[in-house]
């Protein structure tokens, strides 16, 4: 008799246990995948709510395109790429570029130009000696 009370138990502590594991195992797949997917989802809701006319932006597919109007009511962005107007579905919508000044553009550009001008400066190297020119023969 003291043989089944024991087996019976050390089953119970076993059930116990198997719940535990159950539990932490949802609660790792929750924290782990799906709340950081509802942040991203509603990150990006946010995102389609700031859309407006005008703005740049690229799409899922890669194409980089301006916003020509939005339509609430169906859901859907009519874009300009080079003068072809597309109808797209807003959830197409993958990022939205920020606009930036033109004189930054400039600001660069004449960064780019100074450092191409101080290259070959540092390129330059004394004239070579006769003992350079036998120690590499």
């Amino acid at each position: 008799m003291n043989t089944v009370f024991l087996a019976n138990t050390a089953a119970g502590g076993n059930n116990l246990m198997m719940i535990g594991l159950f539990i932490i195992l949802i609660a790792f797949t929750y924290f782990g995948m799906i709340r950081p997917q509802k942040k991203q989802q509603q990150k990006r809701m946010q995102m389609m709510d700031q859309l407006k006319k005008g703005d740049h932006v690229v799409l899922v597919d890669g194409l980089h395109a301006k916003i020509d109007s939005i339509n609430d009511k169906d859901k859907t962005v009519v874009v300009d790429a080079d003068g072809i107007y597309l109808t797209f579905s807003r959830m197409a919508v993958r990022q939205i570029i920020p606009a930036t000044p033109a004189y930054e553009d400039d600001a660069d550009k004449t960064e780019s130009n100074e450092k191409v001008e101080e290259a070959p400066k540092a390129e330059e190297k004394a004239p070579e000696t006769s003992e350079d020119k036998s120690t590499e023969e």
